[in-house]
Parts: structure tokens; C-alpha cells; sequence
């Protein structure tokens, strides 16, 4: 299996390389040449298999030129038991007959970047060993809340490998920003940057492509890839759960084998529902795929109507990791839709940077609306969801999943469709404990521990934008008593761990952190 650009398609790179550099050197996307096919056959026989198990399954198909030992070892060194508080890895909660929802949110950062970003690291250090001209690897990554964190503990001193983050200082939880804050390890650096999440990605894209700092580093020994989901090495483990979450169905009885069921997803950056979007491709029976967002509803838009626009508000919300105007990973869609043009691509990336939107038409726009679905809620309509689903399922639900249940309610409303469906339940409750709270109880709880325990002289408050970060940590206890919900291992002693990272730049000024990371 090769892998060519969204903007070069006469490029040609195995798995190994593409994994490696993470983006095409002009700017695009990687993508398979060609979208392998699971038989029904296939499908029926992978459904007694377990996590790890099908993972391999999936990965033998795209990774081609990983050997099937070097497959083996990647996968179960990432889906261990250490690192997944639960043993089906990503377990399916069926909510009633009609509604059943992943959960991506068991391993060791509580958010669903951990399904790939533990095994990306595996990928990469493998993909080093086996090239020519092997080099120090230096991961680069913006995120909008979760990928940092889960990039980071991925690439823990992992030899060969440095890790620098860049996050919007005012665009994430206090929970995630103090998860990335104590982040330890000799071999990260993160960084709040002065500006939204598509301020600190395309300001990471421009690093990517500068000639000057690349030439500077191949002489030095050092390589940029990244961890964000524009590396198919973090695209295609996301493929790996749709098909395990459909056989987990199948073999609970909740649907019969070739049943069609729909998919709910709450997106921002396109990566997460991109994957539904191949494994469909691949022949794996979904129907509906329904995109589901918070105010920055950029995507909501393009699917009615076919325009792409970012030219709009940006509206900081309580569901950050969707908090995103430019979906990056919308390019390798926009690829396949335009029936892998990539002349076409080229100028779709091109007038939304000089212009700020695009237009889709014709047979592409029909494809696109004849797939997707998509409807956006607002923070209140996020909250009452939370709140809906606590009251009637006993079931707690996080803001960005809230986004998605109050998106599937909607869908039903408006088309009828009252097809089995699988939401996609994104991360842990725990990670927004104030918000969350707040939507399961009206008693007043979360103003009084706000009260009670707010203290700005404290370490945690000064070196977080004066955030409510020891209020959250003690949230997190009322949360888990009003919830029924265990605390998650990894934010339990959050607040005991002391804070390493408190870098902030500019914009403008993410260059020179970059090469002062790496030294040159």
C-alpha cells in the first residue's frame, strides 16, 4: 500500500514514510492510494476477536510495509491493561435499544486521543529503526485540548523522539491545561500561545513547511513528524473502533450481523468522523454518518450548504477540543469527493487561505449531503443534554458528548431515521468537572465548593491564569459522589504534581520556540 498527497498525488510513500514526516512536504495530506475492502466473510470471523486482536486486523490492511511482527509488537505494546482502565480497551454502553455509546475515554489522559496516540509512538520509533537515514524525531503538535495531553504521554522519553505543544492558553479546560502543565518527561516542552486553536495549527503547518529551519535540521539529525490526526499514523488506529464497536454490538445482540446502523460524532477537526467515513468505505454497514458541533458550527454549515467558511466569530465554549473554525483533516474527504483531484484540492486550500471559504458543488456536494448529516448544539442545548441524559439514563455525560446527544436528538426529530445508532463519547466527564456538574445538579453545589475553596495565592491558581483549577480538583470529588462515577487514575493526584511548563508566546514567535527546543 502506498500513500500519495491530497495536493501531490504523483508523490508516492510507503506507510513507514508517511508515518515519519506526518504531512507531505508541500503542505497536504497523505492518504492510501487505494481504500482496502473488508468481506462480510471477513467481518463475521473478526467478531470473536478482541481489541487488540482487530486492531491488527485493520492495521495489516493499510500498513503494508509494516512486517506482521513489527504489528504485533506495536499493538500490544499500546493496548495493555496498564494503560486502558477498561478491558474491551473502548467499551460500548448501550443507553436503550435504539442508542448505544463508545467510550473512548479509558485510557491513560481520559480522552479518546489515547486510542491512537498510544500507539503512534510505536509506529513512529519503528518506522525510524527501519529507515536509511534514521533521525532524531522531533513531534510538533497543536491541540485543542486533548491531543497534547495524550501526544505527550505517548512520547514520554521515548527515545529518539522530542515533543514540543503549543495550545491556545485561553482556549482549554483548567483540567486539561493542568494535565499538559505537569506534564513530566526529559524530552517535552509545551507552550500556550496567544491566540485560538487555528492560530496555533497553522502556525504549526508554516513550521512545518519552513525550508530554511528544515535544512538546519536534517543537518543537525533531527526530522519534524507529528501527532496531530493530520498523520495517517493517527487516523488510521481511529478506524480500528468503529469496526470493534459494531462487533461489540453484533456479539452483545443489540444488532444482526449486516444490520445498518448510524454514527453520531462530536468533531471539530474532521479526524474522528473521517474515520467512520472509511470504515463505511471499507464496507463496514454504517448509515448515517451525523457530524455533530458546538457554536463554531463551520462544519454544520458546509454540509447544508456546501460552503466552506471560517470567515465568522470564533466562540471559546465548554466543549474546547471542538473550539476549531479550520478542520483540517476535512482536506482528505474534500480528496475522495472530488474523485482525487488534486489539482481541485489545491485550489479548495487556496481560497480558503487567501479568501477564508470555499464551495462545494454538483456530484461532490450531493455525495457529501448524502452521507453526513450535521446540526450543532449550543452551550445551554449542551448542558440540558447532560442534564436529560442524567435524569433519564443515569448516565453522565461530558460537554462534547453532550454536543453529540443533543445532535442526535435532533436528527430523529427532523428526518425520522430512528435507525439504531452508536455515539461517540469522546472523553471522561471528569475532565470538565465544573460544567458537568453544574448540568446534573441545580442545588448550587458547584457555586459553594467555587466559594469555599478559591484561593488565588495558591501554586496551582498563579501558574494557571488564575483558573479555578484547585475549585475543579475539588469538583471532581462532588462530581464522583453525585455521579456514582469512580475518579479517573490519571486525574486523581493531579493537583499534587507540581507544575513544569509555563511558557507563553505569540503567534508570531512559535518559530523561535521551536528552535530553541531543539537547539539549533
Amino acid at each position: 500500500m502506498k500513500y500519495h498527497s491530497t495536493r501531490n498525488k504523483s508523490l508516492k510513500y510507503t506507510s513507514k514514510e508517511a508515518i515519519q514526516q506526518g504531512l507531505s512536504p508541500e503542505g497536504g495530506l497523505f492518504v492510501p492510494e487505494s481504500i482496502p475492502k473488508v468481506t462480510r466473510d471477513e467481518l463475521k470471523k473478526w467478531t470473536s476477536l478482541n481489541y487488540r486482536e482487530r486492531a491488527k486486523k485493520i492495521f495489516g490492511l493499510f500498513l503494508t510495509d509494516y512486517s506482521k511482527e513489527e504489528l504485533d509488537s506495536c499493538v500490544d505494546e499500546a493496548y495493555t491493561s496498564a494503560k486502558f482502565s477498561s478491558p474491551e480497551i473502548a467499551p460500548v454502553v448501550s443507553m436503550d435499544e435504539k442508542l448505544h455509546i463508545l467510550e473512548l475515554w479509558h485510557g491513560p489522559t481520559s480522552a479518546f486521543k489515547d486510542m491512537a496516540l498510544q500507539i503512534l509512538p510505536q509506529f513512529l520509533t519503528t518506522a525510524v529503526q527501519s529507515s536509511p537515514d534514521p533521525k532524531e524525531i522531533v513531534i510538533l503538535t497543536a491541540t485543542s485540548g486533548d491531543t497534547g495531553k495524550a501526544a505527550m504521554v505517548g512520547f514520554q522519553d521515548v527515545p529518539g523522539t522530542r515533543i514540543m505543544v503549543f495550545y491556545p492558553r485561553q482556549g482549554v479546560s483548567s483540567m486539561q491545561k493542568l494535565q499538559m502543565a505537569t506534564q513530566e518527561g526529559n524530552n517535552v516542552s509545551v507552550v500556550a500561545v496567544n491566540g485560538n486553536f487555528d492560530h496555533a495549527q497553522t502556525g504549526v503547518k508554516q513550521i512545518f513547511q519552513n525550508e530554511e529551519l528544515k535544512e538546519n535540521m536534517s543537518r543537525n539529525g533531527l526530522g519534524f513528524s507529528s501527532a496531530n490526526s493530520i498523520n495517517w499514523g493517527r487516523l488510521a488506529p481511529q478506524i480500528v473502533y468503529y469496526f470493534s464497536a459494531y462487533l461489540d454490538l453484533l456479539k452483545q445482540g443489540s444488532i444482526e450481523f449486516g444490520q445498518v446502523i448510524n454514527v453520531v460524532v462530536p468533531t471539530g477537526n474532521f479526524g474522528n468522523i473521517l474515520a467512520a467515513w472509511y470504515s463505511r468505505k471499507m464496507g463496514l454497514p454504517l448509515g448515517r454518518l451525523i457530524c455533530a458541533s458546538n457554536d463554531n458550527k463551520v462544519l454544520t454549515d458546509f454540509i447544508q450548504t456546501g460552503v466552506y467558511d471560517r470567515r465568522r466569530e470564533f466562540h471559546p465554549t465548554i466543549s474546547p477540543s471542538m473550539d476549531i473554525l479550520i478542520s483540517s483533516n476535512l482536506e482528505r474527504l474534500l480528496y475522495e469527493l472530488s474523485g482525487r483531484n488534486d489539482v481541485q484540492v489545491n485550489e479548495w486550500m487556496k481560497q480558503l487561505s487567501e479568501n477564508g471559504y470555499y464551495k462545494l458543488e454538483g456530484a461532490a456536494l450531493e455525495e457529501l449531503q448524502s452521507i453526513f448529516w450535521g446540526g450543532f448544539a449550543t452551550e445551554q442545548q449542551t448542558r440540558d443534554a447532560i442534564s436529560d441524559t442524567f435524569k433519564k439514563n443515569a448516565y453522565t455525560l461530558d460537554p462534547h458528548t453532550g454536543v453529540g446527544k443533543w445532535v442526535y436528538d435532533r436528527y430523529k426529530e427532523e428526518t425520522g431515521d430512528n435507525r439504531i445508532t452508536l455515539l461517540v463519547s469522546t472523553a471522561s466527564p471528569f475532565k470538565f468537572p465544573g460544567d458537568v456538574l453544574q448540568a446534573i445538579q441545580d442545588n448550587g453545589t458547584v457555586e459553594n465548593v467555587v466559594k469555599e475553596n478559591r484561593t488565588e495565592e495558591s501554586g496551582l491558581a498563579a501558574n494557571n491564569d488564575n483558573n479555578a483549577t484547585t475549585d475543579d480538583l475539588q469538583i471532581l470529588e462532588q462530581l464522583s459522589k453525585i455521579s456514582g462515577m469512580d475518579i479517573p487514575k490519571p486525574l486523581e493526584n493531579l493537583g499534587e504534581k507540581a507544575v513544569r511548563h509555563t511558557d507563553e508566546c505569540e503567534i508570531d514567535q512559535m518559530l523561535d520556540h521551536v528552535s530553541s527546543f531543539m537547539g539549533i
